[in-house]
């Protein structure tokens, strides 16, 4: 099939659209300074090499690197020690966070079958640091309470809203059971949350094959998919409400800060939960009698898969020592020439659950080769215009606890000072991908055209504007066809990217490689190490140094612009589209809701006809009141107006500009955020791009209005439209700013 599609490519490269080249000057410089940039840009991206991608990632995943371990902080050392002899000015930050690991673990299936789960992952032989048994955290979830609860099971799918939906309809309640939710489609946080909402007392989650092992591919280490022993580890923190250490919100947190006492954390799950391989899930699975679910419930262990409850209890207890860690983030500054107090900042972590090859080092291990080249540069004459600054996380996998405690803490200078984050987490091999702030869409679409992808040798932008077209939508693929730029992804949160866009309205870029292998299967397991990754994924890490041409570029390019490279134009297509979506969301919810109460209305009229009912239901929901959408229609007129304006005033003076303009343009992505933040996660100030409240990492676009349709929350909507087309009109209001400056008026 890859073979096939790689055919499909090259026929199609004549047919659809060709790359524009460097004929005019790039975005931003002056026709002078555009010249010399593309030359110091061919120069940088000759730089990388994949051998010493390799052995970056061979170093960093040698051994166990979780937060607080021995080898997180020589990992640490150990970037600092690199960065320094680039010729970069290097330093540790360090904060400390609440990091809780396991005391005791058990989950035992009760009655006459009785089952005791291993909840271990064996050492394969083949893999040579599978073994490191002293030095692995166990699998476990992160943020869990301590609990010790006995109940029946009851299945619920994924864990999601939806599901429960699904299981009222059927009659089947979860209050006083331990839930049983499969890995997938809502990030693993939000299956406790919701379940403790409908009442459970705990929450198994388990890998199900259908979803990353066998039914996918083969199982470790004869493929890349996830073996029956397998279990996924990670954060069940309520990361949509705060991220970061839970005990400092909105404060970096330095040692001798302030702490919110445990009991009063808000983002701890409020029951016990547990991962589990598929091998230790089969017993409980069942054990478990009622109906047979839906088709679209079915995993794909051999056997059918039903509701429950269990006909046996199940035993879940687990324990936790709560301690505080210390957080090594390793920060290196290459001072801007011209414009030093405007920063340029790039970031991606290092510390993993176990040896985390893949996530994070497949990401950390090209972002050091970067930051190499970048001194190679300065060696030969190059300066930045802005300062950079390269940044490797520590704390990530637990809830973004190094880039949110170093951003809480530096948040004054960042609102003055920051130009761009630029994030990446794990890399593999297909095709490029961005997601991030759209008014740098432009941007990002004008440095994919100038780096090569490596199997193809046509841009990273072309090939991925050929998939689009091959494997896309309808719709994307029409617009593949017509649309100049194409679309980047809305970023929601799972990395550290979250504080930059979603609280300090920092414009931000997560960008990566990947599609074309098959993986996943060992997400958060001890089999993410250096031989994982050199068989299964990119094996010849060509699309590492992709990576670190891609992100380098993008780093040089916005660094020396001589006016903020930001385009306005494609982010106000973009919010037209998100007015759209939620006007349509109520329209379709609000029939929904008819039909649904005539539905029952027509049943409680049969009902009562039957003189054997004694009682009838009353209809379940509320038709929602026709929304005053106009505050948002007009505030997206007004930025689509404005954007035009301002791009008419850059083409025209752009060269001649004073750069005062750029300050200006700093506050544009800043206006979009609200002080007083989203209902109920004052955190959460972007009111473009948020995580779900209930998809975790999933983004929701106009989060405070979606939110408050999607949640019945009728009485809020207008006033949340209010305030989002205000947030709208101040960027509006910015933009207009900018274009007098350009203007010079």
């Amino acid at each position: 099939m890859r073979k096939l599609f790689a055919c499909l490519l090259i026929l199609s490269m004549n047919a659809y659209a060709v790359d524009p080249s460097h004929t005019e000057s790039l975005r931003g410089y002056t026709a002078v300074h555009s010249t010399a940039e593309v030359q110091w840009e061919q120069k940088f991206r000759a730089i990388p090499e994949p051998d010493r991608i390799r052995e970056n990632m061979r170093r960093l995943s040698a051994r166990p690197h979780h937060v607080g371990s021995p080898y997180d902080k020589d990992n640490a050392e150990w970037l600092l020690a690199q960065l320094k002899s680039y010729g970069l000015d290097a330093k540790i930050e360090q904060f400390e966070a609440l990091f809780p690991t396991p005391k005791s673990r058990k989950l035992e299936l009760l009655g006459p079958a009785r089952f005791t789960a291993k909840l271990e992952e064996p050492a394969l032989a083949v893999d040579p640091t599978s073994n490191q048994k002293d030095e692995q955290l166990p699998t476990y979830n992160a943020y869990s309470k301590d609990g010790d609860v006995t109940a029946p099971l009851v299945y619920v799918n994924y864990g999601a809203p939806s599901d429960y939906e699904q299981l009222d309809a059927m009659g089947v309640s979860v209050k006083g059971a331990i839930v049983i939710a499969r890995y997938g489609e809502t990030w693993r946080g939000i299956k406790p949350k919701v379940a403790a909402e409908h009442g459970a007392v705990g929450c198994i989650i388990y890998s199900d094959p259908k979803d990353d092992g066998y039914a996918r591919g083969d199982s470790y280490p004869d493929g890349p998919m996830r073996p029956a022993d397998g279990a996924q580890r990670g954060s069940v923190m309520d990361m949509p409400v705060y991220p970061g250490d839970p005990q400092t919100p909105g404060v970096g947190a330095k040692p001798g800060v302030k702490l919110i006492p445990l009991d009063q954390v808000q983002t701890i799950t409020k029951i016990p939960v547990l991962p589990i391989s598929y091998a230790d899930a089969q017993p409980f699975l069942k054990s478990l009698g009622g109906q047979t679910v839906p088709e679209n419930w079915r995993g794909d262990l051999p056997f059918t898969y039903k509701t429950g409850p269990s006909k046996a209890q199940a035993h879940l207890a687990v324990a936790f020592n709560w301690d505080r860690k210390p957080l090594y983030d390793v920060v290196a500054t290459i001072p801007g020439a011209t414009f030093p107090d405007e920063w340029v900042i790039r970031g991606n972590h290092h510390d993993a659950w176990v040896n985390g090859a893949e996530d994070p080092l497949s990401g950390a291990s090209p972002e050091l080769e970067e930051a190499r080249a970048l001194g190679e540069l300065l060696k030969q004459g190059w300066k930045p215009a802005r300062t950079i600054i390269y940044c490797f996380w520590d704390g990530e996998e637990p809830a973004l606890l190094g880039s949110t405690e170093w951003a809480e803490y530096h948040a004054d200078e960042l609102k003055q000072h920051a130009v761009a984050y630029f994030n990446s987490d794990g890399n593999g091999r297909g095709f490029f991908h961005a997601g991030g702030s759209h008014s740098l869409e432009n941007f990002i679409n004008s440095v994919a055209k100038d780096v090569d992808d490596p199997e193809t040798k046509m841009s990273a932008w072309k090939r991925a504007r050929l998939a689009a077209r091959l494997r896309g939508t309808p719709e994307s693929r029409a617009e593949a066809k017509s649309r100049p730029d194409s679309r980047i992804s809305a970023l929601g949160s799972g990395s550290d990217y979250t504080v930059f866009i979603d609280h300090l309205g920092v414009p931000s870029v997560n960008l990566a490689y990947g599609g074309e292998d098959e993986g996943g299967g060992q997400y958060h397991s001890v089999y993410d190490d250096f031989y994982y990754y050199t068989h299964f994924q990119d094996t010849e890490f060509v699309y590492e140094k992709a990576l670190a041409q891609t992100a380098g570029t993008m780093m040089m390019r916005m660094a020396d612009a001589d006016v903020l490279p930001y385009q306005f134009t494609d982010q106000a297509d973009t919010i037209h589209t998100y007015v759209t979506e939620v006007k349509k969301l109520a329209d379709t919810m609000r029939t929904q809701i008819k039909d649904r109460n005539a539905d029952l209305a027509d049943g409680v009229y049969k009902a009562a006809a039957d003189p054997k009912k004694t009682s009838v239901p009353p209809p379940v929901d509320v038709v929602p009141p026709y929304f005053n959408f106009a505050p948002l229609d007009q505030a997206s007129d007004d930025l689509t107006a404005a954007a035009a304006d301002y791009e008419k005033a850059f083409t025209a003076h752009a060269e001649s500009a004073d750069p005062k303009v750029n300050a200006l343009l700093i506050a544009t992505e800043q206006a979009l955020t609200d002080p007083a933040g989203l209902p109920n996660r004052p955190w959460f100030e972007n009111m473009i791009y948020a995580p779900g409240f209930f998809t975790g990492y999933g983004v929701k676009t106009l989060p405070a209005v979606r939110e408050s349709i999607e949640q019945k929350q009728w009485s809020a909507v207008d006033p949340q439209i209010a305030r989002t087309a205000a947030a709208i009109e101040r960027e509006v209001d910015k933009l207009k700013a900018a274009t007098t400056a350009l203007n010079g008026e």
